[in-house]
């Protein structure tokens, strides 16, 4: 294979990424800290700090005292400079948030949609156009739309999901014809996961495995501070490994799959059987809060599930952490996480286990939408910037060095 000759440029290009990546993780931090941090000269981030602050891209934000010296200035990057989209496709709705560069966020819509492709489509695409109208920004400043979906995504926003029924569904490609902002697509539970590497319980881990569980189960899997996709962007569909040979039928047609017995849909099924209820979308969390004694060993039979299945995630990956949320996953896991982790432990392999901790999410509903929003930012950092007219969007995940030290607005 031939080997590609770096440039000039290609260094230049690196460290702006270094040091956008250094300031939109670390927050406020003056010319000396980011020297120290990038182990960059100081004449080297002297001077790109002053292209980036000519362009718009960073500003001033203050003034720190130094040791018997002069203040030092603190800089971050401009919250205005450009805007990010991020959109959760939910089973019944899509959540559609706008925000600027501090992730703060300035408006947000919510859909409904009757699951078919070209509707969803239609919904994302006016949620765009109200969440931009909304924030009173113009079209060309946004640097991009990421849409969070169940099911496999491929690179080209190619979407296919069983449970739901979408076969080879073109989406980033219908998205892409309904406007000019950028598009990116990626996987539900992926989006969740860059959220809370970016902002929330998974933060600062280089290794970790973030769990979202609603009616669909997934997994964003973090190798060494970089998610893993696997070779074709399939990588991370943890609720359909096999928990039970041949046991409870899944939403994706085969049976025994993890989901079955730990996704909402299974836990309710189960609940409706023991307690004679109907089997409504709000029976977990009504029992959760008011458990009849039939629930009982349902939800410990459930904990014991779900401890099994991070068990494989722990003996598979090795995590420093791993992070439980979605819809159910947290409400549940708030009640259980004593009983899930004890079930993780009689069932992981002890030293693997002993370096692992298994924590709640800490960001909110939102989080696959805000996740969603980061995919466009993160070729912001690997960019250094803005690209080059000439070359292609691709969305990166960004060289991340520190926990992101900035609180949620």
């Amino acid at each position: 294979m031939e080997s590609r000759r770096t440039t000039v440029r290609d260094v230049r290009r690196a460290n702006r990424s270094s040091l956008l990546t250094d300031l939109f993780h670390g927050g406020l931090q003056s010319r000396q800290q980011l020297a120290a941090t990038t182990a960059l000269s100081q004449a080297s981030v002297s001077n790109l700090i002053g292209e980036m602050l000519e362009e718009g891209l960073v500003e001033e934000a203050g003034l720190v005292g130094s040791d018997g010296g002069r203040p030092r200035v603190l800089l971050r990057v401009r919250p205005g400079f450009r805007y990010v989209v991020g959109a959760d496709v939910a089973e019944t709705r899509v959540l559609v948030e706008l925000y600027d560069l501090s992730m703060a966020r300035l408006a947000a819509v919510e859909l409904e949609h009757d699951d078919d492709p070209a509707q969803v489509a239609e919904q994302l695409l006016a949620g765009l156009a109200t969440v931009i109208a909304e924030a009173g920004v113009q079209s060309k400043d946004v640097l991009g739309y990421g849409v969070g979906v169940p099911g496999v995504v491929d690179q080209d926003g190619v979407v296919d999901s069983q449970s739901t029924g979408w076969d080879a569904v073109p989406l980033g490609a219908m998205l892409r014809a309904g406007t000019s902002v950028p598009i990116f697509v990626e996987n539900g539970a992926k989006t969740f996961g860059q959220a809370e590497m970016w902002f929330g319980s998974a933060r600062g881990a280089r290794h970790a495995v973030i769990i979202m569980i609603g009616t669909g189960v997934g997994a964003a899997v973090v190798m060494d501070g970089r998610g893993y996709r696997g070779a074709n962007s399939n990588a991370g569909e943890w609720g359909h490994t096999t928990l039970v040979y041949d046991g409870e039928l899944c939403r994706c047609g085969a049976r025994g799959c993890l989901e079955a017995y730990v996704g909402a849909g299974g836990i309710s099924r189960r609940l409706a059987a023991a307690t004679g209820r109907p089997d409504t979308p709000d029976l977990v969390d009504a029992m959760l809060t008011d458990t009849p004694p039939e629930a009982e060993p349902v939800f410990a039979e459930t904990a014991g599930y779900l401890g099994a299945g991070i068990a494989d995630l722990i003996n598979l990956f090795s995590p420093e952490r791993i992070v439980l949320g979605g819809v159910a996953g947290a409400h549940f896991g708030e009640r259980f996480l004593p009983e899930i982790r004890e079930a993780a432990a009689r069932h992981a392999l002890r030293r693997p286990y002993s370096q692992t901790s298994i924590d709640l999410c800490t960001l909110g509903p939102d989080a696959v939408a805000m996740g969603a929003a980061t995919l466009p930012i993160a070729q912001l950092l690997a960019e250094g910037g803005l690209p080059e007219p000439e070359e292609p969007m691709m969305a990166l995940p960004p060289r991340s060095r520190r926990p992101n030290e900035r609180t949620r607005r």
